[in-house]
């Protein structure tokens, strides 16, 4: 957790005599009992496998002077207070915003939702940002940083009390526009409570997480949350998928749309030379040419977002094409692997049956030669989106190796026999369980003018099996293989 480095003292009696019915001081907010502070606010809620409560010996003894927990716990006395209410997961999110003096109204709060695209995107916003010397938060799957100071990223979106120190430390550390991944489950789990964005935006919706949500309906009901005047003043809507279009047609916040598919749209595309680069766009009756070197119409559809972004909030458009030609990619984003083959070598994110499909018939546009991918599908994660996304590998490419991604606590071997079900694998594609032989094997048919992908994990540097996370970084395995092999 990112504390700030201002001592912040509040009575909880001033924030709810309701639910607080004794002055206590606190100076800090805490839900994990471990990393308690003296003179934290202990939150104590319950979790998908056990209840913050069981904890609560750890937090006393690391200085909590409260507990808030929700209104069935029953305890005997304790040595500090215990309150409760009904909803200590939504009041948790107001708390963080009242402790930290509601550090979201004293900054230019970007939130970017999608099932593809967000982190892109919200880099793409960042840059284009920092490019005119504005101070800026970013925080995502990837990585948070304040200003040009990182941090590691536990999860797309973090916990409200968590996002309250962050922008309360981003607001001290002088930033004027946080730009943030606004995930699904976040929404669901009012993670953004207390939070409020000048500009949200959609990027699409395409099946994920349904091991969470369980319906597409209540998949996209999640997605709309960001997009209620209370937590959100505009909208920039991609109408590049029907999600977007519907969501545009029932929006009650103003809104301007972006697509590179249809140019009546406010943001669109005129014309993209992909030989060289050059793009001509419309931004809301302004024409702007300026150079792109990213591939794929996806990235098109991210630049799109960040563009209408930024020019909402008050860049030129001349200011924007200025940023646009400079702007770089995300690491684990079609990362090139360079280590001196004859052929093509990428690493991708891409771990939705959409998404693998999108980034296989990008790579198909400028592969001379075979298409050779190795993906896997994770564990404990939604089971109806492997065959789907099985489907799609098999489909777009050539040689399709088949293999583990993060099992969790499932069984490797299980998983892939659901991501295959009903396929025909034919030599040289094949199933190799174990991730890095599989990537050595990709390395071993590919020849000249051939292109490599790697998906599913991206920039992440470790595989989770049975509970335990091993190192295992896809760009160094690809790395090391392609040298090996050239050893050979």
């Amino acid at each position: 957790m990112i504390r700030p480095k201002a001592k912040f003292e509040k009575d909880l009696a001033n924030y709810s005599p309701v639910i607080f019915s004794k002055s206590i001081k606190i100076t800090g907010l805490s839900l994990n009992a471990a990393q308690t502070k003296a003179g934290d606010l202990f939150i104590a809620l319950a979790g998908a496998k056990t209840h913050g409560i069981n904890f609560l010996d750890t937090a006393i003894k690391n200085g909590a002077v409260a507990v808030l927990t929700d209104s069935k716990i029953q305890l005997a006395d304790q040595t500090i207070p215990i309150f409760r209410c009904e909803n200590p997961r939504h009041e948790m999110g107001l708390i963080a915003a009242w402790f930290y003096d509601q550090p979201f109204s004293k900054l230019k709060s970007i939130g970017i939702t999608g099932t593809n695209g967000k982190t892109t995107s919200a880099s793409f916003v960042n840059q284009i940002l920092k490019f005119h010397g504005y101070k800026t938060a970013l925080l995502g799957t990837v990585l948070l940083e304040i200003n040009d100071r990182e941090f590691s990223a536990e999860r797309t979106t973090p916990e409200s009390i968590d996002l309250q120190s962050f922008a309360a430390t981003a607001v001290e550390s002088g930033v004027t526009h946080l730009v943030m991944e606004v995930s699904s489950h976040a929404l669901a789990l009012d993670r953004i409570v207390g939070a409020h964005f000048n500009v949200s935006a959609f990027t699409n919706l395409t099946q994920d997480h349904l091991d969470f949500h369980g319906t597409m309906a209540n998949y996209f009901a999640a997605k709309c949350k960001l997009f209620e005047s209370k937590l959100s003043d505009f909208a920039v809507i991609n109408l590049d998928n029907d999600y977007g279009i519907k969501l545009k047609s029932i929006l009650n916040i103003p809104a301007t749309t972006v697509s590179v598919k249809n140019q009546t749209a406010d943001y669109s595309v005129i014309d993209f030379n992909s030989k060289n680069n050059m793009l001509t766009l419309n931004l809301a009756d302004e024409k702007i040419t300026t150079e792109f070197n990213f591939l794929g119409s996806y990235n098109l559809e991210n630049l799109l977002i960040s563009v209408a972004i930024t020019h909402q909030l008050g860049l030129s458009a001349s200011e924007v094409a200025a940023a646009v030609k400079l702007l770089k990619p995300v690491s684990g984003r079609l990362e090139p692997i360079t280590a001196g083959q004859n052929f093509t070598a990428l690493v991708d994110y891409a771990h939705t049956p959409d998404a693998v499909a999108n980034v296989l018939q990008t790579a198909r546009q400028f592969t001379k030669g075979k298409i050779i991918a190795v993906l896997g599908c994770g564990g404990d994660r939604d089971a109806s989106k492997r065959n789907p996304m099985g489907q799609a590998l098999s489909k777009f490419s050539d040689v399709a190796i088949f293999t583990s991604d993060n099992p969790r606590s499932e069984n490797a071997e299980l998983i892939l026999e659901q991501m295959t079900k009903g396929l025909t694998i034919n030599s040289p594609s094949k199933v190799v369980v174990d991730r890095k032989s599989a990537i050595e094997y990709a390395v071993s048919v590919a020849g000249s003018n051939d292109c490599i992908l790697v998906l599913g994990k991206g920039h992440e540097v470790g595989q989770e099996i049975d509970g335990v996370k091993h190192p295992f970084d896809d760009r160094l395995q690809l790395q090391t293989a392609i040298l090996n092999a050239k050893t050979k």
